[in-house]
């Protein structure tokens, strides 16, 4: 019975002596250093991914500042262009051209008769 009260005692006094090592292993650093040794392979991987996605992101918010832009650009180049095109539609029409020619004093008329298309 006093074998078993002293084995009892002894393993008590072991438990509270490895909790203590514990405690003094992680306040000195220990601990993790034994992890951070074990681990590290995986620790490196790891951050090299997050540096890559990091990387990644960044990337990619330039690339749509890019295309925001050239978006904008590219509004402005069609309602250019619309305008553009409606001043030569304005220009060329008949009515414009009979006029041009008067103040130019050149003889030319409109067909009276239309044209005649020939088809085999």
């Amino acid at each position: 019975m006093e074998e078993e009260n002293e084995e009892i005692a002894f393993e008590n006094k072991k438990g509270k002596m490895q909790t203590k090592n514990i405690f003094l292993k992680i306040l000195v650093g220990d601990l993790f250093e034994d992890f951070i040794i074990k681990q590290s392979k995986m620790i490196l991987w790891v951050f090299f991914l997050i540096l890559v996605f990091i990387s990644n992101r960044y990337s990619c918010s330039k690339k749509l500042a890019e295309i925001r832009r050239l978006t904008a650009k590219l509004e402005l180049v069609k309602y250019e262009n619309l305008s553009l095109s409606t001043e030569i539609t304005t220009r060329s029409r008949q009515i414009q051209l009979e006029d041009m020619l008067k103040e130019k004093g050149i003889n030319l008329e409109m067909a009276k008769t239309p044209a005649i298309e020939i088809h085999r």
